[in-house]
């Protein structure tokens, strides 16, 4: 997910999409403890999507953007 598509989020829509990028991150690490995971790229993406979500809250939190 770009950082455009973050920030036209509203609040509500960014916590929900963080809790399931938590679930998916979740997923994915067990998926890689049973080796079962196919692209472990995949983890490294939720991960940043997570951090771009927390960016743009902070950001409304602090009154930046």
């Amino acid at each position: 997910m770009y950082i455009e598509e973050i920030r036209a989020k509203t609040e509500d829509d960014l916590l929900k999409d963080l809790d399931e990028s938590y679930k998916e991150l979740m997923n994915l690490r067990f998926q890689l403890a049973s080796r079962q995971l196919g692209n472990v790229n995949e983890i490294k993406n939720v991960r940043k999507t997570i951090a771009r979500i927390l960016t743009v809250l902070r950001e409304r939190e602090m009154g930046i953007r």
